[in-house]
């Protein structure tokens, strides 16, 4: 039954309200008193030990309270109070809720109702946050049989005051009504439903330190099932039962500790109930912990890189335990199949012949999952083999590294057709990796706090191995097409992993990574006898796997200057496919966010115009002017116009238009212009753009200093982000200005607005209102903690007669806006945009002219007042 929390009436059995005034307020009093014992936070020399004595002081406390308030209402003799849950278990975390069952032999009068509700208020009246039921022993019997949480509930409680004969009484009922081998489906069923909505990774840059994969409920798991199974309630019963060896005992008992004190301090500096490890605490947390920062790690860098690797170590045992506890519950009639000399197959499952395989040959830890890839019926790796492999993994050392046949079969994993990832993420899983590539182990799990990686860096180098996986696949083609044409053209696929795999590998020391990662690709390949040739691509993907992205988005593709660097620095078409290749999936293995079609497209469109350049087929201006709006006219054509109607307009335009502007954006804007070449009111055209992604927008009108910062606040007063801007001055003064622009809501949100974007931006060009001033959108959680830090450099390009100014920091709403807003003031005019958004992170790049930047000191002025503008 469920009791109403509230004032009751007094019966004759219970102590006047006055005398039980007195009892609450002693019993407050006391447990403030002593609140200094579980809410005074850790520090670096606090005892490993100290979180559990914490734990068990404040449920003695609080039994104490509960057990006082009892006794003092005069509590049926009948009744008994249960603990239950995590409380039952005997750990009380700071703000965890109190959760008790107050068994009744019978329903309740009217009298014992008021007392029930007394008790249940007083609870909270003294402080505690009471989670109760009040239940019957056969009521608690029904709801056990039909609620795996209550049944759970039921496992761990403990009586702390009333009936005991009645409670054992339930214990006993319970027991003998449970189905193990269900109560063991069921659990495992729930984990691997609770692990799914955490993406299966305890990697989670904010992870929930008791529910996520490797937090501690998956030791509650453990602890539930082989209790209910009678397999010993603590890690040393279990290891008695033989289900893990003392070794993995100990293990699990120091991880257990650790999480345990990071949750426990997590609700002390918080204040409150709270297990997500979210920005907002993380630095305040591990700096309480001791941790402090260096030159290459933040504080809560250090800190979460221990709570990973503590989580890591949690799903490696919860994995060999469940399985052992399954076999002990269930028993096992499969025949093992042998494989070869040292594997078989048991339950679907790979497993070792003899428990000393490993020791006698450890090179046999490698081959362990390459014949998980030969043998894709395989469902997993036995209890067995995963005890054996984390026992003998310390035997993977210098030696084992140097050992050519080790070194020939680390190749030739991933020279194997199949199962790469899953294997890969299994050898990160189980330690081997990095006990084989000790760079590696450096960067498990290793956050990155740039605004724009949502995986910490081994899970984000995984990703972009699965991603270059993914162009090798039929069934993915249809993703990105022409990167998978270029796979299946290119020789030697695994050396695009191995340079996946070392391309941040060095992220975290400090200096440049890129450069850092080439001097460890190129000792690897080496090592691993790869021919000059093939050492030397892996290094230059590993040196350059930035340049491709950073050229495409923020420099010219235009400018035939630019092709002819890039084309000679990637020097062939091999390196030039491979780098590509690297590109894309290194952009889609940072975040969902960060991937669009406009970078999608710049990137192609550099691979392309590389290519001929390195085929001997590159343009010059004069070439490319000729080809662009032959095509041009082609398109009108289509239209059933002229070839002279463009004549007048085209007039206007210099060569960077044609050059910069695609034959198709030409055509669009001559259909619009041609016949209003001289127009007397703003034009604005929108579109959905050919790419598939985003929206188009031509703006055509008399040119005038602060236009595009105009433009740019009516987009951001619409949330729309723009992507690209193309600002054109046509040879009698208009401001021809094409922009690619981007909603969160799409295709909807486009289709919707497209009549009213061009009617309420011509309407504001034509009043000219004075600027208003920028409005900052609500930033996360994340920007704020970790903010980048602002950098601007002014400088002017390479001819002399323009500026190039590159601006770094936390992106947010209205950013873009207040930038040109200010260049504006300066009386500094916009004529080309380059607007990288990575994720939460803003890469802008523009090239400015105005006279106020031949000043040296107003070029000063303006940088510093950019630079305050971009703090936050």
């Amino acid at each position: 039954m469920n009791l109403r929390i509230g004032d009751s009436a007094t019966s004759a059995n219970t102590p006047p309200e006055t005398d039980l005034n007195a009892v609450r307020i002693g019993i407050k009093s006391k447990l403030k008193a002593h609140a200094h014992l579980w809410l005074t936070p850790f520090d670096e020399k606090t005892p490993a030990d100290a979180v559990e004595t914490a734990l068990k002081k404040r449920c003695n406390y609080v039994d104490d309270a509960l057990f006082s308030l009892w006794n003092a209402l005069q509590m049926p003799p009948g009744y008994a109070l249960v603990a239950v849950g995590g409380y039952g278990r005997g750990e009380l975390f700071p703000f965890s809720d109190v959760d008790v069952l107050i068994l009744i032999d019978q329903e309740p009068d009217d009298a014992n109702t008021a007392k029930l509700e007394n008790f249940c208020g007083s609870g909270w009246d003294i402080g505690l946050e009471i989670g109760h039921s009040v239940r019957t022993l056969d009521q608690c019997v029904e709801e056990a049989a039909k609620d795996i949480t209550v049944q759970t509930a039921l496992v761990e409680s403990r009586i702390l005051s009333g009936n005991i004969k009645y409670f054992n009484k339930l214990k006993k009922t319970l027991q003998e009504k449970l189905d193990v081998k269900t109560f063991f489906r069921k659990k495992t069923l729930e984990l691997r439903q609770r692990h799914a909505k955490y993406q299966e990774t305890p990697y989670s840059l904010e992870p929930n330190c008791k529910e996520s994969p490797g937090g501690l409920r998956d030791l509650h798991v453990i602890s539930w099932v082989s209790r209910a199974a009678n397999l010993g309630n603590s890690w040393a019963e279990m290891a008695k039962q033989g289900l893990i060896t003392p070794f993995e005992a100990a293990k699990l008992r120091n991880n257990e500790r650790t999480l345990k004190k990071i949750r426990y301090q997590l609700h002390v500096t918080t204040g409150r109930r709270e297990d997500r490890l979210v920005y907002d605490v993380q630095t305040q947390l591990a700096e309480s912990l001791g941790y402090r920062p260096t030159a290459a790690k933040r504080s809560s860098e250090q800190m979460m890189q221990q709570y990973y690797l503590a989580a890591k170590a949690v799903m490696q045992l919860n994995t060999i335990l469940l399985q052992n506890i399954e076999l002990s519950i269930f028993g096992s009639n499969a025949t093992p199949v042998p494989i070869d000399d040292e594997f078989q197959e048991t339950d679907s499952l790979l497993d070792i012949r003899d428990d000393h395989v490993f020791a006698k040959n450890p090179s046999a830890m490698l081959r362990a999952f390459i014949v998980m890839q030969q043998n894709p019926r395989l469902k997993g790796m036995s209890a067995r083999t995963l005890r054996q492999l984390w026992h003998n993994r310390i035997k993977i050392n210098s030696e084992f590294r140097k050992d050519p046949v080790n070194k020939a079969l680390f190749i030739d994993f991933f020279k194997q057709p199949q199962g790469i990832v899953h294997e890969l993420r299994r050898m990160n899983e189980t330690s081997v990796l990095g006990r084989y590539l000790p760079v590696f182990r450096k960067i498990v799990g290793q956050m990155q706090h740039d605004l724009f990686h949502v995986y910490t860096v081994d899970q984000h180098i995984l990703t972009v191995v699965r991603n270059l996986r993914r162009f090798t696949m039929a069934e993915h083609a249809h993703e990105y097409p022409y990167c998978s044409q270029l796979m299946a053209n290119f020789d030697d696929h695994w050396l695009l992993y191995i340079a996946a795999l070392f391309h941040d590998v060095a992220k975290g020391r400090g200096g440049d990574h890129s450069v850092l990662g080439e001097v460890d690709a190129r000792k690897f390949c080496k090592d691993h006898g790869l021919n000059e040739e093939n050492t030397d691509l892996v290094a230059f993907l590993v040196k350059h796997h930035l340049t491709m992205s950073n050229t495409a988005q923020k420099k010219d593709l235009s400018d035939v200057e630019v092709l002819r660097e890039f084309a000679s620095l990637v020097k062939t078409p091999r390196n030039l496919t491979a780098l590509y290749l690297l590109t894309v999936a290194d952009i889609r293995g940072t975040s969902p966010k960060v991937w669009n079609a406009w970078k999608g497209k710049l990137l192609e469109d550099l691979y392309r115009l590389a290519l001929k350049h390195l085929d001997g087929e590159a343009p010059n201006r004069r070439q490319m002017l000729v080809e662009q709006q032959a095509e041009a006219k082609r398109i009108l054509r289509l239209y059933a116009l002229s070839d002279d109607v463009q004549d007048t307009f085209w007039a206007q335009l210099d060569v960077s238009y044609f050059l910069r502007q695609g034959p198709s954006d030409i055509a669009w804007h001559t259909r619009h212009l041609y016949w209003r070449v001289d127009a007397e009111q703003p034009i604005v055209k929108a579109r959905l753009s050919p790419i598939g992604e985003g929206l188009e927008l031509l703006v055509y009108t008399r040119d005038e200093m602060d236009l595009f910062a105009r433009i740019c606040g009516y987009f951001d007063s619409k949330n729309l982000s723009i992507l690209d801007a193309k600002i054109h001055t046509t040879s009698h003064g208009y401001a021809l200005d094409s922009f690619l622009i981007q909603h969160d809501n799409g295709d909807e949100f486009y289709r919707e607005t497209l009549s009213l974007l061009e009617a309420e931006l011509q309407d504001r060009l034509v009043k000219r209102l004075p600027l208003e001033a920028p409005v900052f959108g609500r930033m996360s959680r994340q920007s704020r903690h970790f903010p980048v830090r602002p950098s601007v450099d002014l400088k002017p390009d390479e001819r002399g007669n323009q500026y190039l100014l590159t601006i770094s920091a936390t992106d947010r709403t209205g950013l873009l806006y207040s930038i040109t807003k200010l260049l504006a003031q300066y009386k500094v005019s916009v004529q080309t945009a380059k607007i990288m958004t990575l994720g939460e992170r803003a890469e802008d790049s523009f090239l400015l002219y105005g006279q106020s930047l031949t000043s040296q000191k107003l070029q000063i002025q303006l940088e510093t007042d950019l630079l305050e503008l971009l703090s936050i």
